[in-house]
């Protein structure tokens, strides 16, 4: 039994949702953003409250509507407070650089890396090596944050490289040399 997708979602006060031929649109104060529902599931929306309701009951029909249930409740998160991700850069001489809308990164190769990033993210960098990723949709900043850290990802033995700030980097002993 789903015991997340029975629980009814609180819409907040100034923000909008609209369910119309399988698409709900949630409009807050910082973006709008539209997301596609499957065909077993159908939402009610009454008196500021959505609830999830499957149209036949079935283990996909459950594991839908909770997956739904989330999908919808992150997007009226996003919508009013948004999402933040935070990564760290390890390393001599590692560093990023914002201009306009791109990072450039210096990770240690032979040229620096020019990392784009797409519209609804936006980023702050603060000491050179702390990069702070904001936006309303929190599968795209996962998407993003997830590449940036995949440019170099962190080594286990000194622990170089780009890392999340919640990650922890197990570290390994290195060669001993000794015979």
């Amino acid at each position: 039994m789903s015991r997340v997708g029975k629980k009814p979602i609180l819409i907040p006060d100034k923000t909008k949702v609209l369910y119309k031929d399988g698409i709900v649109t949630v409009e807050g104060q910082k973006g709008t953003l539209a997301r596609s529902v499957h065909p077993l599931i159908n939402l009610e929306i009454k008196d500021g409250v959505m609830n999830v309701i499957m149209k036949e009951e079935g283990r996909v029909s459950r594991s839908l509507q909770g997956l739904t249930i989330s999908l919808v409740s992150n997007m009226l998160t996003g919508v009013t407070k948004g999402f933040e991700r935070v990564l760290e850069i390890n390393g001599i001489g590692y560093r990023a650089m914002l201009s306009g809308n791109h990072i450039v990164f210096n990770l240690g190769y032979s040229h620096p890396i020019d990392f784009d990033l797409p519209k609804g993210i936006s980023a702050s960098i603060e000491k050179n090596n702390i990069i702070k990723l904001s936006g309303i949709d929190k599968e795209q900043l996962g998407q993003i944050s997830a590449a940036i850290r995949r440019l170099r990802p962190p080594e286990p033995y000194k622990g170089k490289g780009i890392k999340y700030a919640e990650e922890y980097i197990r570290r390994k002993a290195g060669k001993t040399g000794a015979k």
